[in-house]
């Protein structure tokens, strides 16, 4: 809270200029407000803190998967509702984003073939700002959903969100897969009631979110399978990661949360045939005329030709990490700590234990869980570092929240109530006084 508080505070008392819109660190305008979504999303609230935990702990673990989605999906719903239905779908019908855009695609080929030419600003027809941003797997999906008939706001920005809601079943199957249950349970309404859901219903990074959380979560059901089965995991984990790639130039990052997993499922066997799907699904686009090492210095140039090169360095290297805190709420903070905390906790713990036939630390449910963690940590800082992430990074850095957010998972139930309440008392207020876009 003292990082969002000073990334709120410093622009504001000091006149600096960040460049976004009028409340930084989030790219949105100050607009209080109270909406249709605002009673059930009190409602919902009240009743995640009564009864969420107790239902995580004693629901069969296939009803915990759909309750589990079910409230995610009414949560993303309400929260958008605040501003009636045209919360769900007139941020995906904006000019700069992938409907427009995809309703005048007639033929894909030749938008592949003549994607990196139209990146750069000095084309006399540049792609808008999220077609230029990002690689065509993203514009694709979308100008699916118009060829199917789900082409306008709504019906768009409906798919994304219930899409973005399975994301809760995809990181519950993972971390139970990788013997961490109990743990997963704790982590549920967390998941579910996250202030992330402000960005997810309504942008495309919430989709990448999901299918980033599938395909992690097909890596580790490969993890613990054998022969066929564990080919086909491999596979399906790496055509999702593999399209992960060509929807956001960001999420080669997932690599590192890959790896995590295949440490904690004690297994490397999967590694090579997933790679080899993921490289077949960037040489597919490839080979049809998007080369993803060609098209990210256009984008870089673009980036900074762009409004980037004016946002100050010395604001946003730590405002990021502010606008990411309210994105994944301010709890996000605790998670860290008890991470770090843990880590210091396992190794001093391992300097104590020398005996030669002592357990391995990867059969520990909690050091597991603190590994997927790690990783999630890791892609955010990796993220801030590169430099290519000045703002919008509340709904940019959505696919690595889930896995930070397991974190809390850690504390005790007291302390994971009071967070609970934080988070969800947080999203509400944030989406009843902001008004986001980009």
């Amino acid at each position: 809270m003292i990082l969002i508080a000073a990334a709120i505070a410093i622009p504001a008392a000091t006149g600096w200029n960040v460049r976004v819109k009028s409340f930084p660190p989030l790219h949105a305008e100050w607009m209080p407000r109270l909406g249709p979504g605002t009673p059930l999303a009190l409602l919902l609230g009240v009743a995640g803190v009564i009864w969420g935990p107790r239902l995580a702990a004693s629901l069969r673990w296939g009803r915990l998967l759909a309750v589990s989605f079910a409230a995610s999906a009414v949560w993303l719903f309400a929260l958008a509702t605040v501003d009636g239905l045209d919360g769900i779908g007139t941020i995906l019908d904006h000019r700069y984003e992938y409907l427009g855009t995809a309703r005048e695609v007639d033929d894909i080929g030749a938008t592949l073939r003549e994607y990196v030419s139209r990146i750069p600003y000095a084309h006399e027809d540049n792609w808008p700002v999220h077609i230029a941003g990002h690689p065509p797997g993203a514009l694709l999906f979308f100008v699916l959903l118009v060829r199917v008939g789900l082409g306008s706001g709504l019906a768009a920005g409906t798919v994304v969100m219930l899409l973005g809601a399975t994301t809760v079943m995809a990181v519950l199957l993972t971390m139970r897969t990788l013997g961490a249950e109990d743990l997963a349970r704790r982590a549920a309404p967390l998941l579910v009631f996250t202030p992330a859901a402000i960005w997810i219903a309504v942008s495309g990074d919430g989709l990448f979110m999901a299918v980033a959380a599938w395909g992690v979560c097909t890596l580790a059901l490969a993890t613990r399978s054998r022969g066929g089965v564990r080919i086909v995991w491999s596979v399906v984990a790496g055509l999702l990661l593999g399209y992960c790639v060509m929807m956001s130039y960001g999420l080669p990052l997932l690599g590192v949360l890959a790896l995590a997993v295949l440490v904690v499922g004690r297994s490397w066997v999967p590694l090579s045939i997933a790679a080899a799907a993921a490289l077949a699904v960037v040489l597919v686009f490839a080979v049809n005329g998007f080369a993803w090492w060609e098209a990210f210095p256009v984008l870089q140039q673009r980036y900074w030709d762009g409004v980037a090169s004016r946002r100050p360095p010395g604001y946003w290297m730590w405002g990021n990490l502010a606008a990411f805190a309210v994105s994944a709420g301010p709890a996000i903070g605790a998670s860290f700590v008890a991470v770090a905390a843990g880590v210091v906790g396992v190794i001093a713990s391992r300097r104590r234990d020398r005996t030669p036939d002592r357990p391995s630390i990867l059969r520990d449910p909690r050091a597991g869980v603190l590994i997927l963690c790690v990783a999630g940590w890791l892609m955010v800082l990796l993220a801030d570092i590169s430099n290519m992430s000045r703002a919008e990074v509340e709904r940019i850095w959505l696919p690595f929240v889930p896995w930070t957010t397991i974190g809390l998972a850690l504390f005790g139930p007291t302390v994971r109530r009071a967070l609970l309440i934080a988070q969800i008392g947080f999203a509400i207020i944030v989406q009843s006084l902001l008004q986001t876009g980009w």
